[in-house]
C-alpha cells in the first residue's frame, strides 16, 4: 500500500514514537524509508559582522543536531531489518521542507510526531504538523505526544 514513507525526525521523544509507527507500517508494506531532519539555515535576521559569525555557529550546531538525529533514525530503523537514506534538508519553512522532499522523492506516507501545543504556545510557536496537515497532497500520520 505505501511504498515510500517520509519520516521527518528531530530528535525528540515525540519523533521517536512517529519513528516507531514508520517502522511497523514500513515491514508490514515493505516500504522504503527515508529520514529526513529539516534545518532552516537563516533563522533570524541582522546585519553585519556580528550576524554572520552568529550564522557560522548556529549553522554547526544545527547541522550537529541533525546528523545526531538522523544517526538515531538510521540505528532504529537499520536495527528493525529495514534499509533507510537520510538526508539534512535546508528550508526557510519546516514544513515546507517536508512537503518539498516528500514530493521531490515521491514518496506516499508522511509520518511524523506532533507536541500536541495548543492556546498561546501554538499561536507563538506554531505547529509544523498542523501545516503539513494542511498543505499535503499525500496521506500524513501524526503520532501525538
Amino acid at each position: 500500500m505505501f511504498k515510500h514513507i517520509l519520516i521527518p525526525v528531530d530528535g525528540s521523544e515525540t519523533s521517536t514514537r512517529a519513528l516507531d509507527k514508520a517502522v511497523a507500517l514500513a515491514k508490514a508494506f515493505q516500504s522504503d524509508v527515508t529520514a529526513i531532519y529539516v534545518i532552516d539555515p537563516y533563522p533570524f535576521s541582522g546585519v553585519g559582522a556580528d550576524f554572520a559569525y552568529g550564522q557560522s555557529q548556529y549553522l554547526g550546531a544545527a547541522t550537529a543536531e541533525a546528523n545526531a538525529a538522523l544517526d538515531a533514525a538510521r540505528s532504529t530503523l537499520e536495527a528493525a531489518g529495514l534499509p533507510v537514506k537520510t538526508t539534512v534538508v535546508e528550508a526557510h519553512a519546516i514544513h515546507r521542507g517536508i512537503l518539498d522532499t516528500a514530493q521531490n522523492l515521491g514518496t506516499d506516507l508522511i509520518v511524523m510526531g506532533s507536541h500536541g501545543r495548543r492556546g498561546i504556545e501554538k499561536l507563538v510557536l506554531g505547529s509544523v504538523a498542523q501545516k503539513v496537515l494542511s498543505d499535503a497532497h499525500l496521506a500524513v500520520l501524526v503520532v501525538r505526544d
